[in-house]
């Protein structure tokens, strides 16, 4: 068989975390806890909704399918992202009492970024963010949905975190420089993650997690990790590999149109149910328990 080529970042991601195995060390074990404490709140797990944007009424249902996951995050207790929308959109999101995260888009139009961020924290936010992996696009900056994006300097970074008293996340992170970037400017979280392959040959975001863990050594930086997750053994490890949490994306997008709500908690619960097995049989009573020597590459 020839040796194919490939420049697909999601085929290569997958191809990285297939590759990852994961010992048994059942001597002594217990049924494990999967909850969790992050920016001085608990959570029933280290499993995180996507920063989606743009779904509407799906098959005709009352509620957006926005507001569908997010309505399911809150009763399971966890993190709840959402992506690029104008504030009407966001106003129906914190309704339903989900503790949300707003990862605002960089647009060209910096009173727009300030004025959503601003907005997200007047109506309850848990916290607010950027994303910095789609600022370009193939002829420049990037045009999203007619939105003009702009080049973010650590500086205008800073500016967004010392305008807020919520954690700021920045996601789109994929490399020890920026991550450290974030550290000095001040972030609570970073996001690694390369938005679904934007980029040909992107690093797979798990690759590169433990040399971003050991440079935020000393830090108060949450890691959170998205790409390709869709499974509890996929959260597993990335908290092995250095991560503090992880996000689903697009894994749970088809038991959230067939049966909203309920579909993405059935999904994200499943999620938590098989990280929980794993800790399980790897001898981690908590999350914190999780560490990197149980992994072998194949």
């Amino acid at each position: 068989m020839g040796y194919t080529r490939l420049s697909d970042a999601n085929e290569i991601n997958e191809r990285y975390m297939d590759s990852l195995l994961i010992e048994e060390r059942l001597i002594g074990s217990v049924v494990a806890d999967t909850s969790v404490s992050l920016f001085g709140e608990e959570f029933s797990m280290p499993v995180m909704t996507p920063a989606f944007s743009h779904l509407s009424h799906i098959h005709g249902r009352e509620l957006t399918g926005l507001e569908e996951y997010s309505l399911a995050a809150k009763e399971l207790g966890i993190l709840n992202f959402c992506g690029m929308m104008e504030n009407d959109t966001f106003r129906r999101i914190a309704d339903t009492g989900a503790r949300t995260v707003r990862i605002v888009k960089p647009y060209a139009d910096n009173a727009k970024v300030k004025d959503q961020m601003r907005f997200a924290e007047d109506h309850g936010a848990f916290g607010i963010g950027m994303d910095i992996d789609h600022i370009f696009g193939k002829d420049g900056c990037d045009v999203c949905v007619g939105e003009l994006m702009a080049v973010q300097t650590a500086d205008m970074l800073r500016s967004y975190i010392e305008d807020t008293s919520l954690p700021f996340f920045v996601k789109g992170v994929l490399s020890v420089t920026d991550a450290v970037k974030c550290a000095e400017i001040g972030a609570s979280a970073i996001i690694v993650s390369h938005h679904h392959g934007r980029m040909p040959y992107a690093v797979p975001p798990m690759m590169v997690l433990p040399d971003i863990r050991k440079a935020l050594e000393g830090t108060d930086v949450k890691i959170i990790v998205d790409c390709g997750i869709a499974s509890g053994a996929d959260v597993y490890k990335a908290i092995a590999l250095g991560a503090d949490a992880a996000a689903v994306g697009r894994s749970m997008m088809q038991p959230l149109e067939k049966d909203g709500k309920e579909g993405a908690k059935a999904f994200i619960k499943s999620v938590g149910d098989e990280l929980r097995y794993i800790m399980s049989f790897t001898g981690a009573a908590t999350v914190s328990d999780i560490d990197s020597s149980v992994l072998h590459r194949m």
